[in-house]
Order: structure tokens, then C-alpha cells, then sequence
């Protein structure tokens, strides 16, 4: 990121803190992106080895989430934070947080990779939540981008995406209704099916609220719960 984007301080070691917790969300944001890429690849081929792994590490992603609440807890007490300053660790606090929750949503398809990995029913559905997986993949790679680089323009493409997202994800849920009512012995595996293609949704989600807390860093201002439209106003006002 910009060294010009953090504000600079008499005192060496805030500065270091600073810098610190931020560069700690991107350690966190690799694994959390290692997370998810196991899970689809589990799902993908059927590797339940590769969903167990995912479900094993998930203790690390907590882990770093708590070790960067307690850090950016200290930075409050100890130095106060005002104007930017506190604006990125109210940003660090946040991303952590939908971090956490995106590696609890790669840890739950792993599980349904695992549970899945068994049947050789509905390779169709399997191939569209691959589709799915491959566009929440691209937004999480684009997010912990825009974040690296605390760039707007990245973080509102990010959000853009959100919609393939959304359209890709009720595309599974009509193809599985359909399956479900043409076989409905096939009912407890297109539920497995239904459970990750909503775990992915929710990634999705979660990568449009760090899109949203960049903003907030950059430029200073709150755009949860608006539109796209006047998200892109409230950037270039």
C-alpha cells in the first residue's frame, strides 16, 4: 500500500504497529484464500483427504483472527487513534472479522466436499458450483488485492461481481430443484449441493463487505447498506 495513505508519527514504534496489524490481515487473507482453494479443489475431485485438511486448519484462521483483535484492542487503549488512524484499525477489525467468517464458510464445503466425495450423482450441479466457485475464488483474490493496496477502483470491481455471484448461485438452486423433483431419491445429496453453493454465496457476500470498509479507509465514508450506483457517487463526490 501507499506509505502516504497511513498517516506518519512521531513515535517510530506506532508507526510499526500500524503497519503491523495491517500486514497481518494479508497473512491472514493468504491462508483464508489457501482455505478456499482446497475446499473447491476438493469438491472438484472428489478428495476427501483435501477436505480434511481444510476442516483441520481452520483452527489457524481463528487464531490469527483473535491474535489481531488483541492488537488493534492495545493500539485503542494505548494510542488513541483518531481521524485515519482509526479508520483503518476499525477497517482491520472489520475485514478480520469476514475473513473469520469466509473461512468458516471454506471449512463448511470442505465438509460438504467430504460428504460428497462418495456419489458420482448430479456431476452437473457439481460442475455448476465449480462455475460458482471459480467467480467467489476471483472476488476473495480481488478483495485482499484491493485491501493490499487500499484501492477504490479495485474494491468497487470486487462489488460489481457480486451480481455474477448472485445470478451463478440461484442458477445451482434451479437446477437442483429440478433434480430434486425428477429423482427424489437425490434429495439428501443436492441438500449437501444446495448447503456450499449458499456457503460460497455467503463468501461472496462477505468479500463486498471489505470492498465496503476499503472505501471507508480511503475515502472517509460509510457505504454499507447502499446501492452500487450510490456507492460509485459517494467515491467520486
Amino acid at each position: 500500500m501507499d506509505q502516504s495513505k497511513l498517516q506518519q508519527h512521531y513515535s517510530q514504534q506506532y508507526n510499526t504497529e500500524l503497519e503491523e496489524v495491517r500486514t497481518a490481515v494479508l497473512r491472514m487473507g493468504g491462508l483464508v484464500e489457501q482455505q478456499l482453494e482446497r475446499a473447491l479443489s476438493a469438491l472438484q475431485h472428489g478428495d476427501s483427504s483435501q477436505g480434511e485438511v481444510v476442516v483441520a486448519n481452520d483452527y489457524q484462521v481463528n487464531a490469527l483472527d483473535v491474535d489481531i483483535d488483541d492488537r488493534c484492542t492495545t493500539i485503542i487503549a494505548r494510542r488513541q487513534p483518531t481521524a485515519s488512524d482509526l479508520r483503518l484499525v476499525m477497517t482491520v477489525i472489520k475485514t478480520t472479522a469476514d475473513l473469520e467468517r469466509i473461512g468458516d464458510e471454506a471449512k463448511r464445503v470442505a465438509r460438504m466436499a467430504i460428504r460428497l466425495s462418495a456419489s458420482d450423482h448430479g456431476r452437473s450441479l457439481f460442475l455448476q458450483l465449480e462455475h460458482l466457485g471459480d467467480q467467489v475464488r476471483e472476488m476473495l483474490h480481488g478483495v485482499l488485492d484491493a485491501y493490499a493496496r487500499m484501492d477504490v477502483d479495485q474494491a468497487i470491481k470486487v462489488a460489481h461481481q457480486d451480481k455474477r455471484v448472485d445470478a451463478e448461485y440461484e442458477n445451482v438452486l434451479r437446477q437442483a430443484i429440478t433434480y430434486m423433483m425428477e429423482d427424489p431419491r437425490s434429495i439428501p445429496l443436492i441438500l449437501d449441493v444446495i448447503w456450499s453453493a449458499r456457503a460460497l454465496e455467503r463468501i461472496g457476500d462477505r468479500c463486498c463487505n471489505i470492498s465496503e470498509y476499503v472505501i471507508y479507509f480511503v475515502k472517509g465514508k460509510d457505504v454499507r447498506h447502499t446501492s452500487l450506483d450510490q456507492m460509485e457517487k459517494e467515491v467520486n463526490a
